[in-house]
């Protein structure tokens, strides 16, 4: 198909140059995309990728797709939920069969989706599954099963010595309690509260940073939408607990910085930009350390196929298996990361009121 498609470009060429038709500025453009689409998947198909284009074809799989794919073996098709005013609720079982209803099409060039008519508006709500999401939903089953198991576990055997995945969870939930929350968030009282939460943010961030260095996974942290939406419950959970815990009026003395009254139009805006800038911290930091480790072990391995030498795949695999070492270290290193900075976030929003919530609560 390929060679079909490069022929008949040439043969439009031709037609060009003899200047036998002409094509509006429109048509060109069309056809120019068209040819570079059929070029490149012909370069594809043969296996002989320029050198110029190994590492955005490498790099390439990092992205969201909207299909679920292992490797280069297409599994399945994930829907295509789109809501606009003009078109209200669409919802497709395909990227194809969307492109075949005429509404709406995949702009190749920037991977978003517009509307047909015009190639520039994109629709209002893109709530689409996309393999990114897919792998959030397998973390969450995965996360909810272990401790649904381990529940299990402790309620057939109440005196019998944790084992197994029992014993796993068993061990890393009283190090989270007793090394990680208790310490930061203010006191027993609170920990013992926000447990669960911060519980299932360590294991549920752990699994999506894991899957990322299982061969054909994709790693859910290194997309910005995730890793924000993680930051704004952490925003929502400090504030919340901080509310509850010391007061709506103390709370807002909070925003004074312990400064004086006549500052305020100083200090409040001040506080109020740290306020946001902790959860945005928290959003960039998990990014970029997800995003980087793998974009430099893509590079490594891209190497050999840009120099097209066996040669330099001795370097370039051991640099890469030393690489994913420490990206297995990373998984766990920022999981950790950003579930004690959440914990030291709920504390310092607390203040020094959790001395006095501890021991009214102790009376």
């Amino acid at each position: 198909m390929a060679k079909n498609i490069d022929g008949l470009y040439t043969e439009s060429n031709e037609i060009n140059k003899d200047n036998n038709i002409r094509f509006n500025s429109e048509s060109q453009n069309h056809n120019s995309t068209q040819h570079s689409d059929a070029e490149h998947d012909g370069n594809h198909q043969s296996g002989d990728i320029p050198p110029s284009e190994v590492f955005p074809v490498l790099l390439k799989g990092l992205g969201e797709h909207r299909e679920l794919t292992f490797f280069h073996y297409h599994l399945i098709d994930l829907p295509v939920i789109l809501y606009d005013g003009e078109y209200g609720l669409k919802i497709y079982p395909s990227v194809n069969s969307m492109n075949n209803a005429g509404i709406y099409t995949l702009d190749h060039n920037t991977h978003q989706i517009v509307k047909a008519k015009d190639h520039h508006q994109t629709p209002a709500l893109d709530l689409s599954v996309t393999s990114l999401v897919v792998f959030q939903w397998i973390s969450i089953v995965i996360v909810l099963i272990a401790f649904i198991f381990g529940a299990r576990r402790y309620k057939k055997g109440e005196n019998e010595a944790p084992r197994g995945i029992q014993n796993l969870l068993e061990a890393t939930i009283i190090f989270l309690r007793d090394k990680v929350i208790e310490p930061n968030v203010g006191g027993k009282h609170i920990s013992d509260r926000l447990l669960p939460y911060f519980i299932g943010l360590f294991f549920f961030i752990l699994l999506m940073n894991l899957f990322g260095l299982i061969p054909g996974g994709h790693t859910a942290t290194g997309a910005l939408g995730t890793t924000a939406g993680l930051a704004l419950t952490a925003l929502i959970v400090i504030n919340a607990t901080a509310i509850k815990e010391i007061g709506l009026g103390n709370w807002f003395k909070h925003l004074l910085g312990g400064a004086p009254w006549w500052l305020s139009f100083i200090m409040i805006p001040i506080e109020i930009i740290s306020m946001f800038t902790k959860p945005f911290a928290l959003t960039v930091r998990l990014f970029a350390n997800m995003t980087a480790g793998h974009v430099v072990l893509l590079s490594l391995v891209g190497l050999i196929f840009y120099f097209k030498s066996l040669a330099v795949a001795p370097v370039s695999v051991a640099f890469s298996i030393f690489m994913y070492a420490l990206e297995l270290l990373v998984a766990f290193l920022q999981a950790y990361i950003f579930t004690i900075l959440t914990a030291v976030f709920t504390g310092l929003a607390i203040g020094d009121h959790s001395h006095g919530v501890e021991e009214k609560h102790a009376h």
